[in-house]
């Protein structure tokens, strides 16, 4: 079985003296009730053939409409409880969370019905103080944010 891997953005801004960090929240009917815990950076997988910084850069904007071009942080990898690898960079920049326009995916819905909905990879996106995040992002991901406060 191969290693699952992800790569994505976490992307920060700096406001009256305070640092924020933007995290998104997953889309889909599973999801829909869940939160504390539940957030993440936007990222996704990638092949083995693919550039993991280049699969970051891709999933950024495929879940949120928006390109980005800078002086990116690298960070180290975490791994998730269920074994996946996340790579992830940080990049100092300000974006709209309300205008954030995701890709889709469809799923048969409800379940055993025979009919497929489309659901946004990502419902929503917000800017989070890092006490805020720490408390709803993905647990292992939190190290994340732990080491752009290191960094920066």
């Amino acid at each position: 079985m191969k290693l699952k891997k992800s790569a994505g953005i976490l992307l920060y801004k700096r406001f009256n003296d305070q640092l924020f960090v933007l995290l998104v929240h997953p889309g889909g009917p599973f999801w829909k009730n869940k939160d504390l815990g539940h957030w993440s950076i936007p990222k996704g997988e990638f092949s083995e053939d693919e550039n993991a910084f280049d699969a970051a850069i891709r999933e950024f904007e495929e879940e949120t409409g928006t390109r980005l071009e800078g002086d990116f942080i690298a960070l180290s990898p975490v791994k998730l409880k269920s074994g996946k690898v996340v790579y992830a960079w940080a990049l100092e920049k300000d974006i709209n969370g309300d205008t954030v326009v995701s890709n889709t995916f469809e799923m048969e819905w409800p379940p055993k019905s025979g009919t497929l909905k489309s659901f946004p990879e990502i419902d929503r996106a917000q800017w989070f103080t890092v006490d805020e995040a720490l408390e709803k992002i993905n647990e292992a991901m939190g190290d994340l944010i732990l080491q752009l406060l290191e960094k920066i």
